[in-house]
């Protein structure tokens, strides 16, 4: 057993602050605690071990490059840098991508009330799921159904979904996040009568 370094029992401000400093041997007791929760964060994010592996990297630079403008009165060094991971995951999986779902799709997507599923990817979608997933995106109201596909389906960040919707960031925000949940609740529901 490898014997514990001052800079492994640092508590985790301190760890940071020497980061910021590129102390070496600081860099790497930072990485040794915070690594588990940064690759699981990652993992549960992307679901892809070997794209988390790549996020995980990316986030520790990320962290490095910020440690200087930590503020602990925000939150802790485990919420900053987990933070941090999730915002590289949903990168990495937004990069991965196809090119956005372009609007007569989406359109389509949000508006067909005749029951028939466009092909969005030949075997990527099941019929039967899609058109149940579409029959609870119309039973939400229609500003926040084109929130939650282009977000969801086009790939959009809420700003993105702002610009293409021209209404505020925060408008968008709401829209997706209420979206989501009302679709979530109706999911249960339906779950919990077949159930």
């Amino acid at each position: 057993m490898a014997p514990v370094s001052r800079a492994d029992r640092a508590d985790d401000a301190a760890l940071l602050a020497g980061l910021a400093l590129d102390d070496p041997a600081v860099s790497a007791a930072f990485v040794r605690r915070f690594q588990g929760a940064v690759f699981g964060t990652a993992v549960a994010i992307t679901r892809d071990a070997a794209l988390a592996e790549d996020v995980s990297q990316e986030a520790f630079v990320r962290v490095w490059r910020a440690a200087s403008g930590y503020d602990a009165r925000r939150a802790s060094v485990l919420t900053w840098v987990l933070t941090i991971t999730r915002n590289t995951a949903i990168d990495a999986v937004r990069a991965r991508r196809s090119t956005p779902t372009d609007d007569e799709l989406l359109d389509q997507l949000v508006q067909d009330t005749t029951g028939t599923v466009p092909d969005l990817q030949e075997g990527a979608v099941h019929r039967l799921e899609t058109e149940a997933a579409l029959r609870r995106l119309r039973s939400i109201s229609p500003e926040q159904a084109r929130a939650v596909v282009l977000a969801v389906l086009g790939g959009c960040t809420a700003a993105q979904v702002g610009e293409r919707e021209g209404i505020p960031l925060g408008t968008a925000k709401t829209r997706i996040r209420t979206g989501l949940r009302r679709l979530r609740a109706e999911l249960e529901e339906s779950g919990a009568e077949h159930g």
